[in-house]
């Protein structure tokens, strides 16, 4: 009988040790599925902040890459406008309002005239001083056109000249027929008025 109850107590304890131990086992299985390993908590973390720390960074960038980028599209364009101001120093033609391509000089001149003998049409010829002034700021301009520009081939077909020589050539008949103090007709001062607008509109 004690044999037995020896043997009984060893087969039971047996299996009770054996057990307990399946059972810790299952519950360190248990233990490494729900808890992550120091390590890997690291590595999660770690990129965690990684991608926190782009977001802020692109966030924090992004207005002064947009302004960056707004200021080297303005330099160029000022580094342009500056070359093209170079070459058109040196150019010696310019393109006129209708498209063509004439001498700066001419240009110049062509449209001193039409605007010194624009203020002196529309001078109030009451105010002799002002009336004058505007007066002989148009015969400087005007000598000076002829004395450069009249009859040039360059520009003597030119649409500008043209109506810039009637208008002079009207000027110049009515004062030759009615002396040089004579008052310029209302008729006479817009016909030279439109020929010069005209003429405007080609330079």
């Amino acid at each position: 009988m004690a044999t037995l109850a020896t043997n009984m107590c060893s087969f039971l304890s047996t299996h009770t040790i054996k057990g307990v131990e399946r059972l810790e086992n299952k519950l360190q299985s248990r233990s490494y599925t729900a808890v992550p390993s120091p390590k890997a908590s690291s590595s999660r973390r770690h990129a965690l902040v990684s991608t926190g720390t782009s977001l802020v960074t692109v966030t924090l960038l992004s207005p002064f890459l947009a302004w960056a980028e707004e200021k080297e599209t303005a330099q160029k364009e000022e580094d342009k406008g500056f070359i093209d101001a170079v070459k058109s120093l040196f150019d010696p033609n310019e393109k006129t309002k209708s498209g063509k391509v004439l001498p700066k000089a001419y240009l110049k001149s062509a449209r001193e005239v039409v605007k010194t003998l624009r203020d002196s049409l529309n001078e109030d010829p009451n105010d002799i001083t002002k009336f004058r002034r505007t007066a002989d700021a148009a015969k400087e301009s005007i000598r000076e056109y002829l004395s450069n520009w009249k009859g040039q081939k360059a520009v003597v077909e030119e649409e500008s000249y043209v109506e810039l020589e009637r208008a002079i050539r009207s000027l110049a008949s009515f004062y030759s027929r009615a002396g040089p103090s004579a008052p310029l007709p209302e008729e006479v001062k817009s016909e030279i008025l439109l020929d010069l607008s005209t003429a405007e509109e080609f330079l």
